[in-house]
Order: C-alpha cells, then structure tokens, then sequence
C-alpha cells in the first residue's frame, strides 16, 4: 500500500511539474509580446528569469522523479540561454542588487585599480549548474 500511496504522489508530482512546464511556457511567450509591444526589458527580463528559473525547478523535478538523472542537450541550452538573459539585468542593476547576486552565485570581484590583469571570466558551465541545480 505503501508503495501505492508513493506512486500517485510522484504522478502527482509529475502531472504538477508537467503544468508548471505549460504555464511558463505560456508566461515567457506573454513577457515577449510584451517586449516586443515596448515594455520596460530591464522589468520584463527579471520577469523572465524568475519564470526560466521556475522551470529549471520543475524539469529537474521530472528528471529526479522519471529516473533521468543527466540534462538533455537542448535542457542546457535553456539554462545556459536563461543565465544569458541575466546579463542585461546585472548591466542595469544598481550595485546592492550585482553584490547580493555575485553573492548568492558563488563569485567573487576583486578590484586591483592598479594592476593590469584578465578582465573577469565567467563560472564554467557546470559550476553554476550545479549552483543553480544544488548539485547531484
């Protein structure tokens, strides 16, 4: 019974995950119509990451509950599509906002005003991945 009970709460789980897909879908075409009718893009992006960030959320929970443990070429791209998108945000954002986010993503800025050294460099992929994912 017990093993009954497990299973609808993971297809419930599933079926959730699977209408959390469908309705970011639906939200990101709306974020860019409106982007496209001349919205604000520095408000809409942020609309837009939090949306992409929501659906990482939910196709990792379909991957941890239909046994597929790797991310799909094209699931990748979307994540790494959806960091892009935060680029254009951090550009825009006041100073508090870039530290609590270089923050929370694990980066550290060192300022050297008179040492000529490499620009910074983003994160390999798979490190934020695994920050954004919390690992596996």
């Amino acid at each position: 019974m017990a093993d009954a009970q497990h299973d609808d709460a993971d297809q419930q789980a599933i079926t959730a995950a699977r209408e959390t897909l469908a309705t970011c879908a639906t939200q990101l075409d709306r974020y860019r119509a409106a982007l496209d009718s001349g919205a604000d893009p520095t408000i809409v992006s942020r609309w837009i990451a939090d949306v992409q960030a929501e659906q990482v959320t939910a196709e990792a929970t379909l991957r941890r509950l239909t046994g597929r443990r790797t991310m799909s070429p094209d699931e990748i791209q979307q994540v790494v599509e959806a960091l892009g998108n935060i680029t254009a945000v951090l550009r825009d954002a006041n100073p508090a906002d870039k530290a609590l986010i270089y923050r929370e993503l694990g980066l550290t800025l060192t300022y050297r005003p008179t040492a000529r050294t490499d620009p910074p460099r983003r994160p390999q992929v798979d490190h934020v991945l695994n920050c954004v994912r919390g690992g596996t």
